[in-house]
């Protein structure tokens, strides 16, 4: 695999991405400009190598891994519920802004053909709503209105790309029409879904019969490439494909073993990272290979980009504003049904409208030829532009996101109102539990030794309550809620315990093999006391 010059360097790469992005997370600066100015700033050092990505192994080594992750954490019963606006938003605002952007660049840059921006229009359609909906939970957003941003970023990537496919097609010489383009569309989205629900049950039966959780995590890592493969075998859309079947997959999760989950998480959460790093630090690294090779001047080129951003995140406006209220005033039953919100929650959807890396991947994936062995019209140009929209919108929109909605009369989210619902649930099911204990406990074979009984059921009272205590019980001293005292003990008790075992291995009295399943043990023990504060 040649996506790059060499092992060194994809080492190079990912040690340095990652550590400007830890960087970025203790700092609290913004990881994406802050990984593109690392890179920029490394390209100009002498002895850095010089990182070349091959666009051919992008789409089907880059996006898929990306997409999966996202999908993996989405609600697809808020997606269901919410349909109407992730619809209008991940479908309706892709294209949009696609033609939109498309018919800019082609009156705005002279001689770029009219296919060529729109495969540029494709590119920087879909806004990324990862740091969008991290702001959001932050600032206390409604809890629908980070839903809808979630869906959307996570839909609008499959419209998005299709649309590339097909007006890279025209641009490159393979098209046959726009008429047939826009069949293919249609063909390549159903085709993409299709191919998503006819291996997302084989997929998640096979999961569910392995009992070794690094072999269902081994198959976790391999599906996202086997579902986006499959489907552009059969020339349907891979990345829809992928986001149906991790949909399926996180939505049954339950039904694999803790283990398996465990691991699951913490795997494609390291993934993410270091795909997300890489492919911003790249684009710092190349991008004074893309400017030296514009073939247009400086200010130029900057002027072109500037228009093309202020032109999309009008654009989003544009879109968002009609799209909320418009389908209430010709449907009075959605009006009744679902009552128009106020200015404020279109606003902060249309601010929140930022690019990410999907955009970026995908502008490398551009063809360096046309089919014809020309080059690609512009392609330097259009990462440019590329970049410039995605940094652009980072900046602008992300930096300025928090304090837009502090200063809107919006909704916020009622902390309160969600714990006691946590607290209720947990009530519930605790309940639930504590039954089946005792009747488990009355069949002679379940016999237990009182404190070990006693244990169980300790368990289960704590688990109820800890919930219930985040509603008050405060600290006077410290201020801590009885769960946070409660979760602050349990870590230094746990500690001191560690530290004994560290001591017998280390003076032998135990072997290595002991000290890990002691260990263990410890582990899962701090997590549970953790998982409250995690939740």
């Amino acid at each position: 695999m040649a996506w790059m010059t060499g092992g060194t360097e994809v080492l190079l790469l990912v040690a340095g991405s990652a550590l400007v992005a830890g960087v970025a997370r203790r700092t609290g600066a913004p990881a994406p400009i802050l990984l593109v100015l690392a890179g920029l700033g490394a390209g100009y050092l002498p002895g850095v190598p010089r990182y070349t990505l091959d666009p051919h192994w992008v789409l089907p080594f880059v996006l898929p891994p990306l997409l999966h992750t996202a999908a993996l954490g989405s609600s697809y019963l808020g997606l269901r519920a919410n349909l109407r606006p992730v619809g209008l938003l991940s479908v309706g605002h892709v294209l949009f802004a696609t033609g939109v952007i498309g018919v800019v660049a082609h009156a705005l840059v002279p001689g770029l053909p009219l296919s060529a921006a729109l495969v540029l229009g494709a590119v920087v359609a879909p806004p990324d709503a990862v740091a969008a909906t991290a702001i959001a939970r932050r600032v206390g957003l409604p809890d629908r209105v980070v839903t809808i941003l979630q869906g959307e970023s996570l839909l609008n990537d499959a419209t998005a790309i299709t649309l590339y496919r097909v007006a890279l097609a025209a641009a490159v010489g393979e098209g046959t029409g726009w008429l047939t383009g826009a069949a293919d569309f249609v063909v390549a989205a159903v085709g993409g879904v299709g191919v998503g629900l006819l291996l997302m049950v084989p997929l998640h039966w096979t999961r569910k019969r392995m009992t070794e959780p690094l072999l269902q995590n081994t198959l976790s890592l391999l599906i996202p490439f086997v579902a986006y493969a499959a489907a552009e075998r059969v020339h349907a859309s891979g990345v829809l494909a992928v986001v149906v079947v991790a949909l399926h997959l996180g939505h049954r999760s339950y039904e694999v073993d803790f283990a398996t989950r465990l691991q699951e998480a913490a795997v494609w959460r390291m993934v993410s990272f270091l795909l997300e790093s890489s492919v911003f630090a790249l684009i710092g690294l190349q991008l004074p290979v893309v400017v030296g090779s514009l073939g247009y001047g400086a200010w130029q080129a900057v002027g072109y980009a500037a228009v093309l951003l202020v032109a999309l995140i009008i654009t989003r406006y544009a879109w968002v504003f009609p799209a909320t209220y418009l389908p209430r005033r010709v449907l009075p039953a959605l009006e009744r049904r679902d009552p128009s919100p106020t200015w404020a929650v279109p606003f902060v959807i249309s601010w929140a409208g930022m690019r990410g890396v999907v955009s970026l991947a995908v502008a490398f994936s551009v063809p360096l030829t046309t089919s014809g062995g020309s080059r690609f019209p512009a392609r330097d140009l259009l990462l440019f532009i590329t970049f410039v929209c995605v940094i652009g919108t980072l900046v602008v929109q992300g930096l300025t996101l928090p304090s837009v909605v502090r200063a809107i009369p919006l909704p916020r989210h009622d902390e309160r109102r969600a714990t006691l619902i946590e607290a209720q649930a947990q009530s519930e099911a605790s309940t639930a539990a504590l039954t089946r204990l005792e009747e488990l406990l009355g069949r002679p074979e379940n016999t237990l030794p009182s404190p070990l009984e006693d244990r169980l059921r300790a368990v289960l009272t704590r688990r109820r309550n800890a919930v219930w205590e985040r509603l008050g019980a405060v600290n006077d001293t410290t201020g801590e809620s009885a769960d946070a005292t409660y979760r602050r003990l349990s870590r230094d008790v746990i500690a001191a315990e560690r530290d004994v075992f560290v001591t017998l291995r280390d003076a032998r009295r135990i072997d290595d093999e002991m000290y890990r399943s002691l260990l263990l043990r410890l582990d899962l023990e701090e997590a549970t006391a953790e998982s409250a504060a995690d939740d």
